[in-house]
Formats: C-alpha cells, sequence, structure tokens
C-alpha cells in the first residue's frame, strides 16, 4: 500500500503565497432524496473544470440559511431533479404530474428570488429552469404532450435531438465565441442536446425570453429581458462534457465578474444624487421593509450595495398656484408680508417641506441600527465604515424658501447639502425649462439666493432650470454648480437635458452633471433601457471629461429603467462600468467621487 506524508503535502501546499488564487464560488442546489442530500457529480466536476468552486446548498427554507449561504456565493446554479409542485403557480395537478420534491421546492424558489433581488449570475438546469420561471411569475407547464420524446432511454451523454438558437441570444454567443467556433469550425445556431423531462416552461413572463426551442415547439432555454445574467436550459449539460462546458464557463466568467463588483463596491462609496421617495411617504410606506410601492428602501440599498442617496424634499409647483411678475411675485393671494399663505392643508411651502424632513427623520430614527444622517463626505464614509446606509437631504423647488432669503440658512441647519433652484414652472429666482421666461433667466431674488447659498454652503442645483437661468447661475455662483439629475439633450431632444454646450460650460467651472434615469429624458421614442442610460453616461463623458459626470437617479420620481428599475438593481450599473473597461479610480468618480469633490468644495469655501 502505498504510504502518504501528509505534512510533506501541506508543505509543498505552502511554499508559495497564497496557497490558491480566489475564485469565483458557485452555490448549487443540492437533490434530495432517502434524508439524503445528494448530487449529481457532473455539476460539480463541470463548475471546476470551468475555473469555480463548487459549495453545495442543502434544501432548508430556513430564512437565515438562505440569506447567509447567498452572501457567500458569486453565482447561483438551480439543479435538476423532481416535478415542481403545481400549487405554487396556483394550479391543481394533473393527472401525469411525476413525482414532486417538497423538500426542495419551497428553498429553491426563494433562493431564486433572494439571488434575483441581489442580481446574482444564475443558470438553471431542467428542473432548474422551471423554478427560475416558477419564482419569476412565469408558468410551468406540468406535462408536454409533442412529437419529440423528451425523456430520453439512452444514456445521459448521448444527445438525441436537436434545439435551434435564436441569433441575438447570450446562448449563441455562448456557442459561437471564438474559441467554440474553432471547434464547431462555423457559427452555428443548431446544437444537439440530450433531454429528461416531461415538465417545462409554458410561458416565460416578463423576466424572461425564449431563446431556443426544440422542433416540436418546447422551449429549451430562456434569459433574461433585463441585461442580467440569467440563464435556463432544459437540456443536462453537466452530462455531455466538453460540449455542456461552455455553459458552466458562461457561468463562471459571469461570477468572476460579480464578484469584482462585490469587491468594488466594498471600496468605494456609491451615492445616488437624487431620490423622490419622500412623495410616497403619504401611503406610510415602510423603508425598512421590501416596500413594493418604492424603489428606494434598506432591502434594495443592501441589494443593490448602494452606500448613500440624497433624499428631495420636491414641492409641487401648482400646490400654492404660482402666479409670478417678472421680478416680484404676483399676488393672487399667494404671498402677504414676505410669507406665502397656507394651502388648503395648511402648508406653507417652507412647512411642507419641513414636514417631509420630518418623516425622514423619524425614517432614519427607526431604522438608526442600520440608517444614518450625513451632511458631508466625510460623514458618508464614517457611515460606511460604521455598515449604516446614509441619507442627505436635498430640496427640489426653491419656493420651499417661502421667498425669504433666511431661509436659506434655516434650510442649511436642517441639513441640506442642495437646492433645486426650481422644478417645471417658473418661480420667483429663476425661469425652468418648462416654464414662459418669467424673468429672462435668474431673477434679482434669484441671484441673492445664489449669494447666499455660497456663502452657507449649499450647493446650487440647476436640473429643471431654462438655458438662461443655467448660464446666469453659472455666471453668478462663486463655487461649481451640480445638475443632481439631467441627461444629454444631444441623444434625447428634451429642454430638461442638457446641450454640449451647457456640458462643457458646467465642467469649466467645475461643476458635475449626474445622468438620470428618467425615461423620458433617456430616449424619444420606444422604451430606454440600461443601456440608453450608459450612452447618455458616456456621452457627458466625452464632452465634459470623466471628472465631472454620475448618477441621479430620480427612482420614486418616475425614474428607473429596464436594467435599472430600482436601486436592487444598481450594481448592474457598476458591471456596465467595468465592461466599457471604466478603472476603480474612474468608477469611484462616476459613483459620487465627483459630486463629493463639488459638495467638498462648496462647504469649505463657507468656512
Amino acid at each position: 500500500m502505498k504510504q502518504f506524508d501528509l505534512n510533506a503535502i501541506m508543505a509543498d501546499m505552502h511554499q508559495t503565497f497564497p496557497v490558491a488564487q480566489r475564485r469565483p464560488v458557485i452555490g448549487i442546489t443540492g437533490n434530495y432524496a432517502d434524508l439524503t442530500c445528494k448530487l449529481g457529480d457532473g455539476y460539480y466536476k463541470q463548475v471546476v473544470k470551468a475555473g469555480g468552486v463548487p459549495f453545495i446548498i442543502p434544501p432548508v427554507a430556513d430564512e437565515a440559511v438562505l440569506q447567509n449561504a447567498l452572501d457567500r456565493i458569486d453565482a447561483l446554479l438551480l439543479s435538476g431533479g423532481a416535478d415542481i409542485n403545481p400549487l405554487y403557480q396556483g394550479e391543481e395537478p394533473l393527472p401525469q404530474l411525476g413525482g414532486i420534491n417538497s423538500e426542495r421546492d419551497l428553498p429553491e424558489l426563494l433562493l431564486a428570488r433572494l439571488a434575483y433581488n441581489r442580481q446574482l449570475p444564475m443558470l438553471g438546469i431542467c428542473r432548474g429552469i422551471q423554478t427560475l420561471v416558477m419564482a419569476l411569475d412565469g408558468k410551468v407547464a406540468q406535462h408536454i404532450s409533442t412529437s419529440i420524446k423528451h425523456s430520453q432511454d439512452a444514456d445521459r451523454s448521448e444527445p438525441t435531438h436537436s434545439i435551434s438558437i435564436s441569433e441575438d441570444s447570450t446562448l449563441y454567443n455562448i456557442y459561437n465565441s471564438s474559441n467554440q467556433t474553432s471547434t464547431l469550425k462555423s457559427p452555428t445556431s443548431n446544437l444537439l442536446v440530450n433531454s429528461f423531462h416531461h415538465q417545462a416552461v409554458g410561458e416565460p413572463g416578463v423576466h424572461f425570453r425564449t431563446v431556443a426551442t426544440a422542433p416540436d415547439g418546447v422551449i429549451e432555454a430562456i434569459e433574461s429581458t433585463e441585461f442580467k445574467p440569467i440563464l435556463g436550459v432544459q437540456w443536462h449539460p453537466e452530462c455531455m462534457g466538453e460540449s455542456g462546458l461552455p455553459i458552466f464557463q458562461w457561468l463562471v466568467n459571469e461570477a468572476e465578474k460579480f464578484q469584482k463588483v462585490k469587491h468594488l463596491h466594498h471600496c468605494i462609496l456609491t451615492l445616488d444624487t437624487h431620490c423622490d421617495t419622500p412623495m410616497f411617504f403619504p401611503q406610510n410606506v415602510d423603508f425598512g421593509s421590501r416596500d413594493p410601492r418604492i424603489l428606494v428602501d434598506l432591502h434594495k440599498m443592501t441589494e443593490g450595495r448602494l452606500d448613500a442617496t440624497i433624499m428631495v424634499a420636491y414641492l409641487p409647483q401648482d400646490r400654492w398656484k404660482v402666479a409670478l411678475g417678472r421680478r416680484t411675485l404676483a399676488t393672487e393671494g399667494t404671498q402677504e408680508d414676505g410669507r406665502w399663505k397656507e394651502d388648503s392643508e395648511g402648508f406653507t411651502p417652507r412647512a411642507f417641506a419641513d414636514d417631509i424632513f420630518d418623516k425622514i427623520m423619524q425614517m432614519v430614527s427607526r431604522n438608526s441600527q442600520y440608517l444614518a444622517l450625513a451632511r458631508t463626505p466625510e460623514e458618508l464614509w464614517d457611515n460606511k465604515h460604521a455598515g449604516k446606509k446614509s441619507i442627505m437631504l436635498g430640496i427640489e423647488n426653491g419656493i420651499a424658501l417661502n421667498g425669504l432669503l433666511q431661509n436659506v440658512q434655516y434650510f442649511k441647519d436642517r441639513g441640506v447639502v442642495y437646492i433645486t433652484l426650481c422644478h417645471n414652472g417658473d418661480n420667483e429666482l429663476c425661469d425652468s425649462a418648462k416654464g414662459n421666461q418669467t424673468h429672462g433667466g435668474v431673477s434679482e431674488f434669484g441671484a441673492q439666493v445664489i449669494a447666499e447659498m455660497n456663502r452657507l454652503g449649499v450647493m446650487v442645483d440647476l436640473s429643471h432650470a431654462h438655458e438662461k437661468s443655467f448660464y446666469d447661475a453659472l455666471e453668478l455662483s462663486k463655487t461649481p454648480i451640480v445638475c443632481s439629475h439631467s441627461s444629454a439633450r444631444a441623444l434625447c431632444d428634451h429642454p430638461r437635458n442638457l446641450t454640449d454646450e451647457q456640458m462643457r460650460a458646467l465642467a469649466q467651472k467645475g461643476g458635475v452633471a449626474q445622468t438620470t434615469l428618467y425615461h423620458g429624458f433617456l430616449k424619444k421614442d420606444g422604451e430606454a433601457t440600461i443601456l440608453d442610460a450608459m450612452a447618455h453616461l458616456e456621452h457627458a463623458i466625452d464632452v465634459m471629461g470623466i471628472d465631472h459626470v454620475g448618477l441621479g437617479t430620480d427612482f420614486d420620481g418616475d425614474g428607473g429603467v429596464r436594467g435599472l428599475a430600482n436601486a436592487s438593481e444598481l450594481t448592474n450599473f457598476t458591471r456596465q462600468l467595468l465592461a466599457r473597461r471604466f478603472n476603480e479610480q474612474d468608477i469611484q468618480k462616476i459613483w459620487g467621487g465627483n459630486f463629493l469633490r463639488v459638495m467638498k468644495q462648496v462647504q469649505q469655501a463657507a468656512e
């Protein structure tokens, strides 16, 4: 018998450092039978061969187990196995329903949904593709009756029928990459696969599209419609050796990208410079829960690895029936002795903003273990190091000042870091992009407000402003100005967007323009997606330079597009930046660094 020297083996392992390079960890759901968690060896062997580290997740419907497992993996592989109980999609069982696996169903449906919320790369195989669909609002056909046999008697490694692959799909790219075409000789949209199933995808649902079918029309593969690395296949590539390996290589590659995203978000500070979540406070939303009514809450910020957001007190322009003269506030009962009269609910504009800030304070207090206010860049970093998310305060619409200059000091003391001078209508400070050019730019009172904001260290925000107001403010302000949520007019001709000339002028004065996710500012016709947002950002970089751009989502103010639909999806923004080969330093600049540079400069100028 051969003698083994464990100490010698260990000594050899430790000759160099590190012992092993960090590889992406692939969580694989374990099958269950006979009181045993088990897994076919093809799954973990293919993962290892593709360069990943397999991590078996047992079928346990325990929240702490599931959440902690997901925290430790870089991708999720949903393995094959028995039928899924149709009751989970509100159906009674058909006579052809096979054996279900109650031990697996709930844990895996929860895993798929939680992994989706966290933007984890996912691969579903056979039962796994059906798990994806059932977990994410699609439908599974309990039994297929077609002209092709989908439950083969041949060896599992033997392909028994063909599938057709859409040429605009991730799956097509997987099998037609440069290294694969050398093996296949030429690009192909057909593939031979094995088959062991009688359930199948019935309707992919809104989150997926069909990208491969068998000759009888049975769905053989689906992928994300939201630019996410999620793929499901009906066959068993883990049994097919080299011909099945490319799918596992894709999963491991995507896991490696996700690993880099997680590392980046650990090292940098991520800031969204404009969100309107307080608009939903009257609906009694719960920031501490994963509330489906809002796009930003603690769960979604955590899933999207967002460190901080600037919540604004938005003041609707018509709430106080604003009517303006050229340089003075017109009457119509709106102002008396320098103060706004109350609206029908008893609020003056200042009191309305105060009420919003009071509710934000209450929200932070209720979640103080995980959430804190911040007024400075340094406080943002302190909160991150303490493991807390940060909320900063902003005002959207200068009518919050009640027409009184001293209210700039008042809101500065409350913690406001910027004031958007106007919204969708002229006010007593300046003309709006959607106004009537009442003042011909910034009013005399607006000029006083800008000077006072400079003196006190409050940033001037020119999103929503008319071009003349923009240039006036740029000339009047002694410190750089910001556009907290504005995109590029060259790509979408909307008066709310910045022209290239405005962008260049803003950059020359040291300011920043934060690309926004409001669909109407990204694309004139059709649906805007994450790709349109990236195009606007890249255009701004081309015009202004990397030191003058960022992201202001306008979440909960009608912001959000496919691929960046809420705060949980913001790691997708980082994935897109990495795909465009931005380095860590530039990604930090985009993810709030530039905006915080201006904030610090403005605040220091006031000291």
